[in-house]
């Protein structure tokens, strides 16, 4: 629904804005914008993880969230509610961000049931008892990674929770935009005040002025910032059409996984022609239509964003009848980084029978307790299967992945972990594991003192001169 837009465009001081989902997207944007001086009120229905957020403990880890939730409820800016609480924060607020996850679902497609529920449940509070007329119409804007068409189908939805709770005449003004996130967990934080770029896709003008208003803030950098130099001095604001704004996320996801690939692809050859694919990237990289980022050749991509949305991609190219062989390839090549682990140690252990093999990293990459998508995870179960002995070391998942797979030991420091172990395996780059001091660890280990580097992280001279038997991806 389309309604009119005041010339009185809303200030910092009068914007309140609405997050459903605390997760790591939700709770991310709502303590960031209350930290530019917004009132935020971020609503889930895990009952424990909002009573978690009262008590001011981010159920999470995420680098320098915890300070800044902790600032915004000390000022007021930040709060916390649970899903019953919808209708109320629908009633009082000017923008309310929609996110939910929306995990794979059995068919590789994006499974919208969050997404669905929550649209009903705005449709429904917009005309529930207590709701006036608005000055100006209720901006939906979805933050859930949805397929292209997925903002016709939120608006849809609302509209359908509209004449359920209010009856065939009941109308609401309401409009729904897209504004894809582009977080990376461990530097979410960071992604969210100093972005490479906000894309907000709206098929009116009036959505895409409230949005454009809303990030001043971060658009224009005016901010205080305890980033000193402040990284960035303006950001893009990319305004687009609704399909164009989910497409741009998809594509932008799908290509990072391909680049990654690539050179993992590419670190393939050069084991098998003597070349360095550290020299190689290095050399590629400089090329200024290729850049150096995401050509770090290893076990592969991972988390919960990349194989997801690769697979939604591809399921959504096949109900219009469209093949993706290059997004096939992406996803086979990747898949193949896990075997090549595996490869690896039973070329030089012979056999994993009995063999005792440390994990050092669990979580999918560094500064996360994340473990959807981890790497560790399958490799463990492959070694187990294989008769091997798997313990694993991580900074900070290393209770989480014990719960999440039966037969992983767990340690917390990374030399106990190689202690006795013949081989070990760098799954996750976590600064404790890229400082590891070689002879330290040559010695804990028992022959052959296997290290198959999964992230090219150490120097391999210095590993070999400790006495480990070092090999990598694409430089042996």
């Amino acid at each position: 629904m389309h309604g009119m837009y005041p010339g009185d465009l809303l200030t910092v001081d009068s914007f309140e804005v609405g997050v459903i989902g605390a997760g790591y997207v939700g709770l991310a944007t709502g303590a960031c914008l209350a930290h530019l001086g917004y009132k935020v009120t971020c609503l889930d229905r895990d009952e424990e993880r909002i009573t978690s957020l009262q008590e001011g403990t981010v159920p999470f880890y995420e680098p320098a969230l915890d300070r800044l939730v902790a600032r915004g409820m000390r000022s007021g800016h930040l709060s916390f509610g649970g899903a019953q609480e919808l209708a109320w924060v629908v009633r009082r607020t000017d923008v309310v961000f929609v996110a939910v996850g929306t995990p794979q679902g059995d068919d590789g497609s994006a499974d919208l049931a969050n997404v669905a529920s929550v649209a009903g449940q705005i449709g429904h509070a917009l005309v529930s008892e207590g709701s006036a007329s608005r000055e100006r119409p209720l901006v939906v804007a979805n933050k859930s990674t949805v397929p292209v068409g997925g903002g016709d189908y939120v608006s849809a939805l609302i509209e359908e929770g509209v004449l359920e709770g209010g009856g065939a005449t009941a109308k609401a003004d309401f409009v729904v935009v897209s504004n894809p996130e582009f977080l990376r967990e461990g530097s979410a934080v960071y992604d969210t005040l100093f972005p490479d770029r906000i894309v907000v896709g709206a098929d009116s003008r009036g959505p895409l002025e409230i949005m454009r208003r809303l990030y001043e803030p971060i658009i224009g950098q005016d901010f205080p910032t305890e980033f000193d130099p402040r990284p960035k001095t303006a950001v893009p604001f990319v305004s687009t059409d609704l399909a164009s704004a989910e497409m741009i996320k998809y594509a932008a996801n799908a290509f990072l996984a391909t680049k990654i690939s690539f050179i993992n692809e590419i670190s393939a050859l050069c084991e098998t022609t003597g070349a360095n694919v550290s020299l190689v990237a290095n050399g590629i990289g400089l090329d200024g239509r290729i850049g150096s980022r995401f050509l770090n050749a290893g076990i592969g991509w991972g988390g919960s964003c990349f194989p997801k949305d690769v697979s939604a991609l591809r399921a959504a190219a096949l109900a219009y009848g469209y093949e993706t062989p290059l997004l096939d390839a992406t996803v086979a090549v990747n898949e193949g980084q896990l075997r090549r682990v595996i490869e690896k140690l039973e070329r030089h252990l012979d056999t994993l029978m009995g063999k005792r093999v440390a994990l050092l990293g669990l979580s999918f990459k560094p500064n996360t307790d994340d473990l959807r998508g981890a790497p560790s995870l399958e490799i463990a179960r492959q070694l187990n299967a294989l008769g091997a002995t798997s313990v694993g070391y991580d900074p900070v998942a290393g209770i989480l992945a014990g719960r999440a797979l039966q037969g992983l030991e767990v340690v917390f420091d990374p030399y106990e972990a190689l202690e006795g172990a013949n081989a070990a395996v760098v799954v996750t780059e976590w600064e404790e594991v890229k400082g590891l001091d070689p002879t330290r660890a040559a010695a804990s280990m028992r022959e052959p003192k296997l290290l198959v580097d999964g992230r090219n992280a150490l120097d391999p001279t210095s590993c070999r001169e400790a006495g480990l038997l070092y090999a990598s991806f694409g430089r042996e």
